[in-house]
């Protein structure tokens, strides 16, 4: 696991997940450091594990900061210099957004925290095994990631904390994990998520290359045959295994009914159960109707040029019959 982000083993410790992760760094380095001053920054389209835990600290009286991002969900690193005060204590960038796949400038971010002096929270949860993320690159002083993201287990993850980096514990108990995360190790998951960061690791580059070939197939056959699409998230600057699409007077959740023996989800895999418009997309300055529109297409180890094209000509024609349905030519 040190290997796949360039760390020492001695700097990583085990959790239940990214959420955990995030939780523990936010409010652990807060907690550490709050005689030294109360303010947090972060951006508008974070996770909600990280937006939670800072609303959590500020009904405990720190003062958060919570960054714009472009029309394609980018952070200026210009405002996060610009937000920095004298009580600044943290700042928190993811490294790519789960939803719209746009990768953050995090080393340009990283190099302003590590010149002011700044602990640098990264969640990489969706890089981490992906691309590569290399926290001394980074520029990072803590950095969240989870298994079952890379084909590890559910409900283990891990969380980079850089040597000497003070960090009050969540939990109190045995003091494991040189008294930075007590409970009992869960050792098959531990296991688990060491063989999927070493597979994951050993043919990185090759997959990312092979995933972007796949989503940009996609993505050119689907404009190809069908009008009023909306790539959502930076052009270029993205994950290469996601594509965040509207459709224009398409439902999102009526999209995702006719294709259901496709894994596909509307806004965050892990809050979809609102009918809320996503926040991220709303933060880009997106319509009420773009962001309901807003499809999320993944690809994986096991999506071949086949299933590409298979699901973009199933694609098709569920906008062409939702379209009729609605009465829109």
């Amino acid at each position: 696991m040190a290997g796949t982000i360039g760390a020492d083993a001695s700097e990583i410790v085990f959790t239940s997940g990214a959420t955990e992760s995030d939780n523990a760094a936010i409010k652990g380095v807060a907690w550490a450091s709050r005689e030294r001053g109360r303010h947090i920054i972060t951006t508008s389209i974070e996770h909600r594990a990280v937006l939670e835990a800072c609303r959590f600290l500020e009904a405990e009286g720190f003062r958060v900061t919570y960054l714009p991002v472009d029309q394609h969900a980018m952070v200026d690193p210009d405002d996060v210099r610009s937000a920095i005060t004298s009580e600044t204590i943290l700042i928190s960038v993811m490294h790519a957004n789960s939803e719209v796949g746009t990768i953050q400038p995090i080393e340009a971010i990283g190099a302003i925290a590590a010149q002011r002096g700044i602990p640098f929270h990264v969640d990489a949860t969706q890089t981490v095994g992906k691309l590569p993320c290399d926290v001394g690159a980074l520029h990072a002083d803590l950095l969240a990631f989870s298994g079952h993201k890379i084909y590890g287990p559910k409900g283990i993850g891990g969380l980079y904390v850089k040597r000497r980096r003070r960090l009050t514990p969540l939990h109190s108990g045995g003091g494991q994990e040189r008294g930075r995360r007590s409970g009992t190790y869960n050792t098959p998951g531990i296991v688990g998520l060491g063989a999927a960061c070493e597979l994951a690791s050993s043919d990185l580059i090759q997959e990312a290359a092979r995933l972007g070939a796949l989503s940009r197939r996609f993505l050119d056959r689907a404009r190809a045959r069908i009008d009023g699409l909306t790539l959502n998230g930076h052009p270029a600057e993205r994950l290469p295994n996601n594509l965040n699409l509207s459709f224009d007077h398409v439902e999102a959740e009526g999209l995702i009914a006719a294709l259901r023996s496709v894994a596909l989800s509307s806004g965050s895999a892990c809050a979809n159960e609102t009918r809320e418009p996503s926040y991220v997309m709303k933060a880009l300055g997106a319509s009420d109707e773009r962001a309901h529109a807003a499809v999320r297409f993944g690809f994986g180890r096991m999506t071949t040029e086949a299933d590409v094209d298979e699901v973009v000509d199933r694609l098709e024609e569920a906008v062409r019959k939702q379209r009729a349905m609605s009465h829109v030519a």
